[in-house]
């Protein structure tokens, strides 16, 4: 008879321990051991029987599934894959409560199933009835879309096998459980064995798989770090329940780019694609502002023209405030210590705000010398003099204004939504098209001052 042993693990990372802890040594969060019943498995014999027909083949002879991928009938889910899903692929998908996770699902799985044959969507969070109701919402009409209500994964298993599916939903994996774990569903023994019980499932019938995932009060994958590890791709689900724009952003792609966003907007009738991210995310903004400036970045092949709004205000404390939304506070602590020592701009007794306006992450280098001038604007209480100007360029420690990547197709994005000046670093003006625009180079942020104010 096997062993049974008793170990404490750790929700977070999974670290084990044969003693209750306070404290995880792995990961050090706190109160995060719980107890888990361990079943020691005998030592294997004899050899293991192979269960598949997999064999070694030469890697020539095998035939690639690049080309064999799903359309989700969402553009914007697609890019954000890569080009669709890949046969036999396992996608995470997380995001906060209440963001659009099982709507979007929903969508896909309807025009899925519309297109290429039986899908199921299996819930352990919301009844049958339930998922009709959002589903009349949406217009989900389809016949051969099938639901059900189930958390245990053996008999998750017996639908698959008796539907015979060509794609699976699980939501979520955190409500899932696997007779013969003894832990509680949700906990790190039961998401991963259930996660591993999954990915075999999908790998062995070439199904594709999509397991929703919750998050902690960080906004971090809840669950074992291995999980990350275990599926294809990993999708995040970024926005505000408050607002209407959604972001859904790639962290882990096997067959694909990481650097690509699909844009969404949360309506009555469900998620509605934004095709054209630049015009709604300055559908609002008023240009000759004080503190404000437009800048344009890259999102994966995608180029798209922001609001950065900064805010500098005096104050008595000893300690003034650095806030930054959107972009990294290292990087704003970079641009004001540049602003200080090279153009002699006090922000020591300052408290400093600056705002990505629609909620989008910015993340690399293009942004600084924008963000920079706005910083300027708000400072001196003074607007840019240049008529819908958009400005790009990298800011270096010596001043200097550095060369970025794909600035021309930045450009086009700005004469496209009709600015009518530029700022580019001048090491980018000899590949520029400059018909329809002027485009103005600069070398150092003094430059950049003196033709901005």
């Amino acid at each position: 008879m096997a062993k049974i042993k008793t170990l404490y693990v750790c929700q977070q990372c999974g670290y084990e321990s044969p003693k209750w802890l306070g404290r995880c040594p792995g990961c050090n969060s706190w109160n995060s051991m719980l107890e888990e019943i361990k079943e020691a498995k005998p030592e294997r014999t004899s050899l293991p029987i192979r269960q598949t027909n997999s064999v070694p083949k030469p890697i020539k002879d095998i035939k690639s599934g690049e080309k064999e991928r799903y359309d989700t009938g969402i553009v914007e889910l697609n890019r954000v894959l890569g080009g669709g899903l890949v046969k036999g692929s396992l996608t995470l998908i997380s995001g906060d409560p209440g963001i659009g996770k099982s709507t979007l699902l929903l969508q896909s799985a309807n025009n899925i199933s519309k297109k290429y044959g039986k899908v199921l969507y299996v819930s352990g969070e919301e009844s049958e009835e339930q998922i009709k109701i959002r589903g009349d919402r949406l217009g989900v009409d389809a016949e051969n879309l099938y639901i059900v209500s189930e958390t245990s994964l053996d008999i998750i298993e017996s639908y698959i096998e008796d539907i015979k599916p060509i794609f699976v939903i699980i939501d979520s994996i955190q409500t899932v459980y696997k007779e013969g774990v003894t832990s509680a569903p949700g906990s790190v023994s039961q998401v991963r064995e259930c996660s591993n019980v999954i990915m075999r499932i999908g790998k062995s019938n070439n199904i594709p798989l999509f397991i929703v995932a919750h998050v902690t009060k960080q906004g971090e994958l809840a669950g074992p770090r291995v999980l990350e590890h275990m599926v294809d791709t990993v999708l995040s689900f970024e926005g505000e329940r408050t607002e209407e724009f959604r972001i859904l952003r790639t962290m882990k792609n096997r067959f694909g780019t990481t650097s690509e966003i699909g844009v969404f907007e949360m309506s009555e009738e469900g998620l509605m694609q934004i095709y054209d991210p630049s015009r709604m995310f300055l559908e609002d903004t008023s240009y000759n502002q004080e503190g404000s400036m437009v800048i344009g970045l890259m999102e994966g092949t995608r180029p798209i023209l922001v609001e950065i709004q900064a805010l500098v205000t005096e104050t008595k404390a000893v300690m003034p405030r650095r806030t930054a939304v959107g972009i990294d506070n290292q990087r704003l602590s970079l641009i004001l210590a540049v602003l200080e020592k090279k153009l002699r701009i006090p922000f020591y007794n300052s408290d400093v705000y600056v705002n990505v306006v629609g909620g989008l992450e910015i993340e690399g280098t293009t942004a600084d010398v924008g963000i920079a001038l706005a910083l300027i604007s708000s400072s001196k209480g003074t607007a840019c003099t240049l008529e819908k100007t958009m400005i790009i360029g990298e800011v270096g420690l010596t001043g200097e204004i550095r060369p970025i990547n794909n600035c021309d197709r930045l450009v086009n994005e700005a004469e496209k939504m009709g600015f009518t000046n530029v700022i580019v670093p001048f090491r980018n003006l000899d590949k520029l098209n400059k018909q329809g625009l002027k485009v103005i180079g600069v070398r150092t942020l003094k430059e950049a001052v003196s033709k901005i104010f």
